[in-house]
């Protein structure tokens, strides 16, 4: 874990050197849509609820940097609203694309630095590459304060996705979290996207976790979501 953790600070760095590798261009998307459920790593974000999210991103060269929000509820007096800042660079090693950042959750209402607050930062390392029609990847999350002040936390992934012609694509990805103060457990979820048109995808997916008796957020669900981008 301490070479993870070294690795992902490295990445953080690569971040703030990577201005000068970029182009001159600067390009903005957009996105918004709606889902039955929030899932983030497995863990209803919404109560089992329904979300509605949207954000907007710039990209320059092999920067990005973005802003994403959606509605959340982790119950009575807790925020309704997380917005997301993030930055980084995407290089290209050989037949590898890699994802260097770095992640600042926020939410609306936070309890600041009393015990339960939920705002947070990680830094980020992921890498993918093709193997014949399939696109394989691995990512690693570092947060040295994950909210509740419950310590140093990591999140590993392992994922996949593989089209199914030219509208249709499969995709999944197993993960284990880590928290120095409130245990560990894995996650796993699969499903498929269908581009209904070039900029709006339909995606359905089960997820589950090993800690059903964490609480009813943990639990196996099938979401659905759709999202538009443009």
């Amino acid at each position: 874990m301490k070479f993870l953790k070294l690795a992902l600070v490295a990445a953080a760095a690569t971040v703030a050197m990577g201005g000068a590798a970029m182009a001159e261009e600067l390009k903005l998307s957009y996105n918004v849509g709606v889902a039955s459920d929030y899932i983030f790593r497995g863990v209803s974000q919404t109560q089992n609820d329904p979300q509605v999210f949207g954000g907007v991103d710039a990209t320059y060269g092999i920067g990005y940097a973005g802003v994403w929000a959606s509605n959340v509820d982790f119950g009575a007096d807790d925020p309704s609203a997380e917005i997301d800042l993030y930055t980084g660079v995407k290089p290209t090693v050989g037949d590898t694309n890699l994802d260097l950042g770095v992640i600042y959750y926020s939410y609306v209402k936070d309890k600041g630095l009393t015990p339960g607050a939920y705002s947070y930062f990680e830094v980020k390392a992921a890498a993918s590459r093709s193997l014949g029609p399939a696109t394989v990847g691995l990512a690693a999350y570092y947060s040295p304060e994950f909210p509740g002040k419950t310590g140093e936390a990591i999140y590993y992934e392992v994922n996949g996705s593989i089209p199914a012609g030219e509208k249709l694509s499969f995709s999944g990805a197993l993960g284990h979290q880590e928290i120095d103060s409130a245990g560990d457990y894995a996650t796993w979820n699969i499903g498929g996207t269908y581009a209904v048109t070039p900029n709006l995808a339909l995606d359905a997916r089960y997820s589950d976790t090993d800690e059903h008796g964490y609480a009813k957020i943990y639990g196996s669900r099938f979401t659905v979501s759709l999202k538009a981008s443009f």
